[in-house]
């Protein structure tokens, strides 16, 4: 095989697509396996949309994939006079020609087409006049037989050359259609294999026009099935987020993303859980299944909390950190920050996502008095902070302010009360964490330590401490 050289050539729409997500992923894995070149093109022909804030969007999703692009990102726009060379070399070499048939034309046409039953197409009248100007038109293949593409993903594929028609190349104002800007870049870039959704496999063979009019070698195709959603239909936002900055956003990290989309409709064995490292040195186009492939969030977060988990705790607080910040309203201090680090390792059991481990994590870092959620509030009664202002004075008293002496101090306490200990521990939690829900409160106790305990359960009984 010669040089592997493979593109993800995007529109810019404002975010980047958890589709296009997994084909730029596709197509980085195999030239990083192939030793090859992976390139970003951006196809920006559609000037209204393609503003710098939907390129800087684009580019910012692949980088946040993780997904480093070879040189710098080539843009399709700047490349129009290009484009506009080929359209008329093919017209010189009378593979091409000027049409002049207005919109009102080609609606008529295409109207009598319907009428009388007919395949809907050009009908090719001016392929023939010898037009000098107007739009270009490639001449479409004659005859009676079938265009072949084989495909990795899909197997070979026919059309009818019937099918084919003389299509635009160059509209009358110069300007160059998808289909021919796409050809010339691929053929310029020197691009060894064209991997994106199946929903390009027609325009495939329209592509091929070209490259065959210009004597020009087709790359290597593999078009890839789209994803749908958990109910099979066409993924979009009523299934949840389509953007893959709103999975950044929400807490998910980028290689549990890269996991993800490369399991997504790509197959090893019975593997879930796949490094970056390893998908490299195995990933093949072969392995592609033809199938369209349904997202799993569930399963998504399943394999977040597997890489959150698998994170030392320095790498985890500085994932965490932005997310602790955005659900405190402010930065937490240096020994909220030391807390959070210290509980992580039961924390980090309760979540799957970054925001849920900020939340989960919330108490420590909230400055006093705290503010108990309803459920807390409830269980903060009279009854209650009257026993949590006994329990105040068990634990002033307390050396061994560790899990183990703090639980082993308030067993004695609860059976002192006739209480079991969970009605002890109940409004523990909730005057020190502000919730009904946390991590075993021996431990949150220690790492809160002996004077913040003390204190909150002083907001909480209104004994100062």
């Amino acid at each position: 095989m010669s040089k592997v050289i493979t593109r993800f050539a995007p529109s810019p729409t404002g975010y980047l697509h958890i589709g296009g997500g997994r084909t730029a992923l596709f197509n980085w894995l195999f030239a990083r396996h192939h030793h090859g070149t992976f390139l970003l093109r951006i196809e920006d022909t559609d000037r209204a949309r393609s503003t710098k804030d939907a390129v800087d969007a684009l580019l910012d999703g692949v980088k946040w994939l993780g997904l480093d692009w070879d040189g710098e990102p080539i843009f399709q726009f700047a490349r129009m006079n290009r484009h506009a060379e080929v359209a008329h070399d093919l017209v010189r070499q009378g593979k091409a020609y000027y049409c002049q048939c207005t919109p009102d034309d080609l609606e008529k046409m295409r109207a009598e087409q319907r009428e009388k039953g007919q395949h809907v197409g050009y009908d090719r009248r001016c392929r023939d006049k010898g037009h000098t100007s107007g739009a270009v038109r490639i001449k479409a293949p004659d005859g009676a037989g079938d265009m072949l593409v084989s495909d990795i993903v899909q197997g070979d594929v026919q059309v009818p050359l019937s099918q084919l028609d003389d299509m635009i190349l160059l509209r009358a104002d110069g300007t160059p259609t998808y289909m021919l800007s796409v050809v010339v870049d691929d053929h310029d870039m020197d691009i060894t294999h064209v991997i994106r959704g199946d929903d390009h496999l027609n325009n495939t063979f329209r592509q091929r026009m070209i490259y065959d009019a210009m004597g020009w070698n087709t790359p290597v195709f593999a078009h890839v099935p789209m994803i749908h959603g958990p109910d099979g239909g066409k993924l979009s936002k009523r299934h949840g987020a389509v953007g893959l900055e709103a999975y950044r956003d929400m807490g998910y990290l980028p290689e549990a993303m890269r996991n993800y989309l490369l399991r997504l409709g790509w197959g090893h064995g019975d593997t879930e859980i796949i490094s970056t490292e390893e998908a490299i040195n195995v990933f093949a186009l072969e392995d592609i299944g033809r199938s369209p492939s349904r997202m799993d969030f569930a399963k998504l977060a399943s394999v977040n909390a597997h890489y959150m988990r698998g994170l030392t705790d320095d790498g985890l607080m500085e994932r965490l950190m932005p997310f602790l910040e955005q659900a405190l309203g402010e930065k937490p201090d240096a020994a909220g920050r030391q807390r959070v680090k210290a509980g992580l390792h039961d924390l980090k059991e309760r979540a799957e996502t970054l925001i849920e481990l900020a939340h989960a994590g919330l108490f420590y870092v909230r400055k006093r008095p705290l503010l108990p959620d309803d459920a807390a509030d409830k269980v903060l009664d009279s009854s209650a902070r009257q026993l949590l202002g006994d329990m105040h004075g068990v634990l002033s008293g307390l050396a061994d302010f560790t899990s183990a002496g703090i639980e082993q101090v308030l067993k004695s306490f609860a059976a002192e009360k006739g209480l079991k200990l969970g009605k002890v521990a109940m409004p523990l939690r909730a005057a020190l964490t502000g919730t009904t829900n946390s991590p075993s409160i021996f431990h949150v106790a220690e790492i809160l330590g002996k004077n913040e305990v003390l204190g909150r359960l002083g907001d909480v009984t209104k004994i100062i401490s």
